[in-house]
């Protein structure tokens, strides 16, 4: 195991770049450079998922509690909407994964929207399609 992994990070990364762009195969850290590299993935993989689940809570708030929206709710409903657009067009992969995470994540999205209405009378299952999650131009009546 590489020292600087454990005590420093940064120093070990840029190492690992270094080797990897000299080619000095014989250097590198392989085990923990996979496991890097892997855990990368998963935390484009949780970006998304949270993204998803803060634009689900708020599209619950703005359709459970229509005489409290507000331009903020607004706002934060458009601003997910085009992070989540960047994030799937700099993974595009990751849009395989989009029906399982909305399943995935629609609890959290209510428990969130729970705490913050203090209404329970939430769907159990999404009731939103996901080209309406994603479009631009939908808000819940």
């Amino acid at each position: 195991m590489n020292a600087d992994y454990n005590f420093d990070f940064y120093k070990w990364t840029q190492q690992q770049a270094n080797f990897l762009k000299n080619k000095q195969i014989e250097n590198i850290d392989w085990d923990n450079l996979a496991e890097e590299i892997a855990d990368m993935g998963r935390s484009e993989k949780r970006q998304l998922e949270s993204r998803l689940e803060v634009l689900i809570m708020h599209l619950l708030k703005w359709q459970f509690q229509p005489n409290l929206r507000s331009r903020s709710w607004q706002l934060t409903i458009k601003e997910q909407r085009l992070r989540l657009e960047k994030l799937l067009k700099e993974n595009p992969s990751l849009k395989s994964n989009l029906a399982d995470i909305q399943e995935k994540i629609y609890p959290l999205a209510v428990i969130s929207a729970e705490k913050e209405t203090g209404l329970s009378s939430f769907p159990e299952t999404c009731p939103y399609q996901l080209t309406e999650i994603l479009s631009s131009e939908f808000l819940p009546d």
